[in-house]
């Protein structure tokens, strides 16, 4: 519990930040209005001397002229796509190969980070192109289904400079599809030619970032190694052949015969710690 407050007093900090008129201070941070002098007095007391006189009614034929209205006030757009102000983490999930959707991956872990954490989110996923200028709007973004796939090279270029600049991708084979988790392996290799997908060792920050994730567990049998992609020495990329999808929490779809991992809601509450964070 100590780590969840500690990690999530970091990530309050970056997403949450205090304006500065709400502490009731002048414009410089830190320095309390001084009072006013004896000279300040002697003007307010003369200003308010002047005030009280009775003000002089305008003859009649002088033509006064009506003060005109303020403008009204224009509600900026909000900064986020979706809708929420900012300070609010957003997630996508991807679009990509054309037409190929995200949408079996369950975004209840977005719940649990808010309800359990200082983490301030949004409830659901919004639906990004992989190949969009909308892409880099979301520090974390999913990317799951079956069967093969191939990217346009557009797609690839993107997801590569998106990691590059500090986005974070998690991949998951829907239903543990072996097709789609060579398809993956395949389009990867090509956008990152220079770095291979390596297995993450346990003692990484991803495994004990919010929960302390001692074991991967799986419906069936042993589970396989969470797989990544490194830039610059920050996990960009997060790879799961068995499956982070939890479709119990999902509408529409299953994982029939597939070997999910059990513990897959508290992994992706850590992903989303580490996306933020690093």
């Amino acid at each position: 519990m100590y780590r969840m407050q500690s990690v999530m007093a970091i990530i309050t900090v970056l997403w949450s930040p205090v304006p500065v008129s709400s502490l009731g201070r002048d414009k410089t941070v830190g320095r309390e209005s001084a009072p006013p002098t004896a000279n300040q007095e002697s003007r307010l007391d003369e200003q308010s001397t002047e005030s009280a006189q009775p003000e002089e009614k305008p003859d009649d034929h002088v033509q006064t002229k009506t003060p005109e209205k303020s403008a009204t006030a224009i509600v900026p757009d909000p900064k986020q796509v979706g809708g929420e102000p900012d300070g609010i983490v957003q997630v996508a999930n991807l679009v990509y190969a054309g037409i190929k959707s995200s949408h079996c991956f369950a975004d209840h872990f977005l719940v649990r980070a808010e309800k359990e954490s200082a983490i301030s989110t949004s409830r659901r996923f919004h639906a990004v192109k992989l190949g969009s200028d909308e892409l880099f709007d979301f520090p974390l973004v999913i990317m799951t289904g079956e069967g093969d796939f191939t990217l346009p090279d557009a797609e690839r270029e993107n997801l590569r400079t998106y990691v590059q600049r500090g986005g974070f991708l998690l991949a998951s084979a829907g239903c543990s599809s072996q097709s789609w988790d060579r398809a993956f392996r395949r389009e990867l290799a090509k956008a990152f030619p220079g770095d291979k997908l390596e297995s993450i060792g346990k003692d990484h920050s991803v495994f004990n970032l919010v929960y302390e994730i001692k074991e991967l567990r799986a419906k069936h049998g042993k589970p396989h190694p969470l797989e990544g992609v490194s830039i610059g020495g920050r996990l960009g990329v997060l790879y799961s052949q068995d499956g982070l999808n939890d479709t119990g929490h999902t509408t529409g779809c299953c994982c029939c015969g597939g070997n999910e991992l059990t513990n897959a809601e508290q992994i992706n509450v850590n992903i989303l710690a580490y996306a933020l964070i690093y």
